[in-house]
C-alpha cells in the first residue's frame, strides 16, 4: 500500500503535468534515497544526507554519471518542489560523481540500416522508418496520433517530446503508404472502441480532456500506434482507454532485428535517431538545421555528431529517402 507521504508526492507531479515515466522515476530513487536512509522522513535530512547518498551510487553501485544526475534531479524536485526548500541546492555543495569516458553515438551504415529495415515487419518497420527517417526517438513515436502526421506536406508534428518541447522535421516520402496503411489500421481499432460498451476515449494531457471533451473519442486524437487491447487507466479513476503500442515491445523486436541482421554494433532505438543526424550532416545538412530537427535546446548537444563530418548547408531531404 502506498505510503500518504509518496501519494501525495505523486499528486503533486500530477498537478504539474509531469509524465508518466518521470513520476515512476522519480518515486523510485525518492524510495531509494529514503530507505538509504533507515526510512527516516526527507524533513528531517539535509544537504550532507544527499551527498553521502549520491556518493554511495557513484562509488559503491557504480552507477553511470547519467544515472546519478537522474538521482539527484528526482531529490531535486522533492526538497525544492515538493518540500519548498528553494535555497536546498546552494547548500549542496561538492561531492563525488560519477565518471566515464565520454561515448560516442552508435551509428549504423546505409547498408546496415537496410539489413536491419529488411529483417522488421508490420508496425514494428514503420516506428524504425520513423525513428530513422524522421529522427524521432522512441517514445516520440510511440506516442504520435493521427493528427500529428501531415502526409501531404511530409511532416510530423512532435508535440510530447523530451521536456514537453515541440517541433516539426521531415517526414520521407518512402514512409507515406506504410503510414496511410497504419492509419487505416488505427482507424479499425477506433471504430472498434466506438461500438465497445466501455470506452473512456483515448488519454489527452494538460486537461485538455477538459476543454475539449470531445476530442478523446474523435479519431485526429488517436494513437497512430494503438496498443492491441483497451485496458484501464489507473491514473485516470480507472478509465477504460486504448493506450498507444508498449514501447519496450519495440525495443525487443529492433533488438532481435539487429541480431538477424548481423550487425555486430550494440545498436538500439536510438542508434536509428543517431544514424539519422549524422547522415544529414554526411549530406551536406547545417548544424542547425539538424538541432532544429532533433530538437535539441542547445547546439552543443548535436554537435556529437559532427565526428563524422560538417559540411555547408542544404534544404533538409530524409535520409531515408536514399534507400
Amino acid at each position: 500500500m502506498t505510503s500518504p507521504f509518496i501519494q501525495a508526492l505523486r499528486d503533486h507531479m500530477r498537478a504539474r503535468h509531469y509524465s508518466k515515466r518521470t513520476e515512476q522515476t522519480y518515486v523510485y530513487w525518492i524510495l531509494y534515497y529514503i530507505r538509504f536512509h533507515n526510512r527516516a522522513h526527507p524533513s528531517t535530512l539535509g544537504a550532507p544526507d544527499i551527498v553521502r547518498f549520491l556518493e554511495y551510487l557513484a562509488v559503491k553501485k557504480d552507477v553511470t554519471p547519467s544515472t546519478q544526475k537522474t538521482a539527484l534531479n528526482a531529490l531535486m524536485y522533492l526538497y525544492k518542489r515538493f518540500l519548498g526548500w528553494e535555497d536546498f541546492v546552494l547548500q549542496l555543495g561538492d561531492f563525488k560523481r560519477a565518471t566515464k569516458p565520454r561515448k560516442l553515438p552508435v551509428v549504423l551504415s546505409r547498408d546496415e540500416i537496410r539489413n536491419l529495415f529488411s529483417n522488421l515487419e508490420g508496425e514494428y518497420k514503420t516506428c524504425a522508418q520513423l525513428m530513422y527517417g524522421s529522427g524521432l526517438r522512441l517514445m516520440e513515436v510511440c506516442r504520435l496520433r493521427v493528427k500529428d502526421i501531415d502526409l501531404q506536406s511530409l511532416s510530423v508534428f512532435v508535440y510530447e517530446g523530451k521536456g514537453g518541447k515541440q517541433r516539426i522535421t521531415t517526414l520521407a516520402e518512402n514512409c507515406v503508404p506504410t503510414l496511410k496503411r497504419q492509419i487505416e489500421f488505427a482507424q479499425l481499432k477506433w471504430q472498434e472502441d466506438r461500438e465497445a460498451s466501455v470506452w473512456d476515449g483515448v488519454f489527452l494531457p494538460n486537461a485538455l480532456a477538459r476543454k475539449y471533451p470531445n476530442a478523446p473519442f474523435e479519431f485526429g486524437w488517436q494513437y497512430v500506434f494503438p496498443a492491441a487491447k483497451r485496458s484501464r487507466d489507473r491514473r485516470d479513476n480507472n478509465k477504460v482507454r486504448r493506450h498507444h503500442i508498449y514501447d519496450q515491445a519495440v525495443q525487443r523486436a529492433i533488438k532481435k532485428a539487429v541480431a538477424r541482421a548481423g550487425i555486430q554494433k550494440p545498436a538500439s532505438c536510438h542508434s536509428l535517431r543517431h544514424s539519422f543526424a549524422t547522415h544529414l550532416l554526411e549530406r551536406g545538412a547545417d548544424i542547425r538545421t539538424v538541432q532544429e530537427q532533433l530538437g535539441h535546446s542547445d547546439v552543443r548537444t548535436t554537435e556529437i555528431y559532427t565526428h563524422v563530418l560538417n559540411r555547408g548547408g542544404n534544404a533538409v531531404r530524409s535520409p531515408l529517402n536514399d534507400l
